[in-house]
Order: structure tokens, then C-alpha cells, then sequence
């Protein structure tokens, strides 16, 4: 008899394909590719664009020992960002004896308990003015220690697994939850990344790939995604190298078209606006790219660079305590993370990286490989199975 899994989410999300093609809604679909009866679970009504494999249930029953008690369950992973106020959720699944998978979308710099100097550092990426970070800061020295804290560590006990999303992360959690819960809690903290589409592969010959250069992401979210540095990085990457090529995928937000408007031609016609593409028309954008740029100040896992991985690019990013996953995704002979966090640092980062593909130090079949086998979400599945297996319950 094949295991039956759930995923959940506590917040009321669109169900639609967007949904599973990323975090809860893919890691079901995940279950499902390894032969698990598998569903995601959501609070709110119905909408018209809902999968039909997609629960939606009143949020009192998230909160139900009962309710998860009859769906009869080998286990749930809950994407609860270990939040306090979705305690009560976890405590249901556990209270019902079904295994529980608690994932943490962060790099693990939830408190100054996890590392004082990465935390303090992380609250400055998160904002640009001075006094939102002093506040920040307060907020994080006394609500966060007073309140927050210990009913976040009340939501981590309630897991068989603390799963993180990168190696960083659990060395975070591990240290956090040993103040939390002793030994005992932080030998609950695994790595099990997010997972990445199947689609995202690279099968081909190497020479299929070009010197091309690729940025994905949500650029109308300036703080974190930092428009205003890929641009100039990659306006002095086009004029300092006079055969690479550049992909940019998102959003076109005024100011990125009104840079790419006021290039001069010869260098516009190499740097490319694709503005939001489908899931087919990025994997091929990626299956003919080298390098996946990022020039984030904070990511809590990358998905976009994991699909990269996935499909053969090597990872060019900033060194930071807040892109704890870039970390993991350079140590493959798959990237590089730039010296210093600043536009002439990145710029030489992604110089030094089509560099080594030049000179064959990147094999995108072998990249592909490694992370496909860490990332796709039937392997990702299959780990959490596993963990379900050898870890010893809770008491």
C-alpha cells in the first residue's frame, strides 16, 4: 500500500498551477512522481483556478487533531516558517500521530540566538533607511526575545524534522534550537531543500550551452532583488566583454526599460528584456545559458538558481549571511560567490566564472546531475520518506 503524505500551507495562497510549480504545492506533486496518495492542504474557499488535488479546509480544522486524525496519514510537511501564530497547526498534526516535517523557508537568521553578527547584518538587507533597521533591531532585542522566540521554539517541538533549506540554515537552527530545546531538539534539524521542477534538466552536449549570461526575478521588489545593481553590473559586463550575451527574465518595470531603453545599440542588442516567460520558455532560456546571475541582498533559498543548477548553469551571487543557500549552490565546481558585495565585486565574479567555462572548468552535464539529484522534487520526496524511516519519534 502506497504512503499516504500531505503538504500544508496555513495561508489562504491561489491553488492554481503557479502554486504547484514551487514550495508545498510542488513537494506534492513530488509525492505523487515516487507513487504517494498526496494532497496540499489550504485554508479559505475554493477559487476557479484550483487544482483538483488542492484541499481547502476552514482554518479551525488546520487546528483539529481530530481532522487531520481521519485523513489517515503517514506524514505532513508544514510550510509554517516555524511562525508562532501557526503553533496550533503544528501541534494538531503532531497531537493526531501523524509524522511532521516542519520546513523552513530561511537562511536560518530568524534571531539574534542564531549568530548575533549574521543577524544584526541581515536586518541591515532587509531595509535601506536607518531607522527602519534601528527598528528592526529593537524589535528584535525585545519583542523577538520575550515573545516570539519561545513560541517559536513551542512550533519547532512539535516536529519529527526541523527541515532547513541549505546546509547554512541547519548550522543556524541547530545552534538556535540547542538554546531552544537542548540536543535533543537540534538533532532534529535536517537539510531538505525546496524542491525544482523535473523539467529543468540539461542532457545535451556542453557546446549546447552559450556565453550567455541569465537574471530572473521579481525586479519591481527592489530591496531584495536589487535592480539597480544588476543593471550596472551587467551594462559594464557588455562593454568589457564583447561576445557575452544576457538574459533578463521578470517583470519590466519602468526603470529596467528605461535603462535597456538608453543603451547604446550595439550594447542593448547583447542584453535582452524577456519580461515574464512561461515554465517551458525559461527552462530553455536556462538549457542555453552558462551562468545564472543573482544580484540579491537576501534570499531565503533561491528557487530560480536551484532551477538553474538543475538545468546545467553554473551561480554567480554576493557573499552574505543572507544568501546562506549560494553557499551550498558554489561548492559543486557550479559557481562562484563574488569577494565583495558591490558592483565592481560582482563584476569580477561573473568576468572569473565565464572565464573557467572558457577554459573547461564547468561541465553543465555534471553540474545538471549533482543538483537534479538533490533538487528535483521526486528526490526531494523521496528524502522526506526517508527521514520518516530512520528518525526516532519525539516524545
Amino acid at each position: 500500500m502506497s504512503e499516504r503524505w500531505y503538504t500544508c500551507t496555513p495561508v489562504a495562497f491561489g491553488g492554481g498551477p503557479d502554486f504547484f510549480s514551487r514550495d508545498s504545492g510542488l513537494m506534492c506533486r513530488g509525492f505523487q512522481a515516487i507513487g504517494c496518495e498526496s494532497r496540499a492542504v489550504m485554508p479559505g474557499d475554493a477559487q476557479a483556478e484550483d487544482e483538483p488535488d488542492l484541499i481547502r479546509t476552514k482554518f479551525a480544522n488546520l487546528e483539529s487533531p481530530a481532522w487531520w486524525k481521519s485523513h489517515q496519514l503517514d506524514g505532513v510537511v508544514l510550510y509554517a516558517w516555524g511562525s508562532p501564530k501557526f503553533r496550533k497547526v503544528a501541534a494538531a498534526i503532531r497531537q493526531a500521530g501523524v509524522f511532521l516535517i516542519l520546513n523552513q523557508d530561511n537562511g536560518g537568521l530568524i534571531s539574534p540566538l542564531a549568530g548575533f553578527s549574521g543577524w544584526v547584518a541581515e536586518q541591515r538587507n532587509l531595509t535601506e533607511s536607518g531607522p527602519a533597521f534601528m527598528k528592526l533591531l529593537a524589535r528584535g532585542f525585545t519583542r523577538g526575545l520575550l515573545v516570539t522566540d519561545p513560541l517559536r521554539a513551542a512550533h519547532l517541538q512539535q516536529g519529527d524534522v526541523i527541515a532547513c533549506v541549505s546546509p547554512v540554515a541547519a548550522s543556524h537552527y541547530r545552534k538556535l534550537c540547542r538554546i531552544y530545546g537542548g540536543d535533543r531538539l537540534a538533532a532534529r534539524v535536517e537539510v531538505l531543500p525546496h524542491p525544482v521542477e523535473s523539467i529543468f534538466q540539461f542532457d545535451g552536449e556542453p557546446d549546447f550551452k552559450s556565453r550567455q549570461v541569465v537574471c530572473v526575478g521579481r525586479w519591481q521588489e527592489r530591496i531584495q532583488k536589487r535592480p539597480d545593481l544588476m543593471m550596472e553590473v551587467l551594462q559594464s559586463l557588455v562593454e568589457q566583454d564583447a561576445t557575452v550575451r544576457v538574459e533578463i527574465v521578470g517583470t519590466k518595470t519602468p526603470g529596467l526599460e528605461a535603462w535597456h531603453l538608453n543603451l547604446p545599440e550595439k550594447f542593448r542588442n547583447r542584453i535582452r528584456l524577456r519580461g515574464r516567460v512561461d515554465r517551458v520558455q525559461l527552462c530553455g532560456i536556462l538549457r542555453t545559458s552558462q551562468v545564472f546571475y543573482s544580484a540579491s541582498a537576501f534570499e531565503s533559498f533561491g528557487i530560480a538558481a536551484g532551477e538553474a543548477l538543475c538545468s546545467g548553469c553554473s551561480v554567480v551571487g554576493g557573499r552574505s549571511p543572507s544568501m546562506a543557500s549560494f553557499e551550498w549552490f558554489t561548492s559543486e565546481r557550479s559557481g562562484r560567490l563574488a569577494v565583495e558585495n558591490d558592483a565592481p565585486g560582482h563584476l569580477a565574479a561573473l568576468k572569473d566564472e565565464l572565464t573557467s567555462w572558457e577554459q573547461g572548468e564547468r561541465n553543465p552535464i555534471s553540474i545538471s546531475k549533482t543538483w537534479a539529484s538533490r533538487l528535483h522534487a521526486e528526490q526531494v520526496a523521496m528524502r522526506a520518506l526517508e527521514l520518516r524511516m530512520t528518525r526516532p519519534k519525539p516524545n
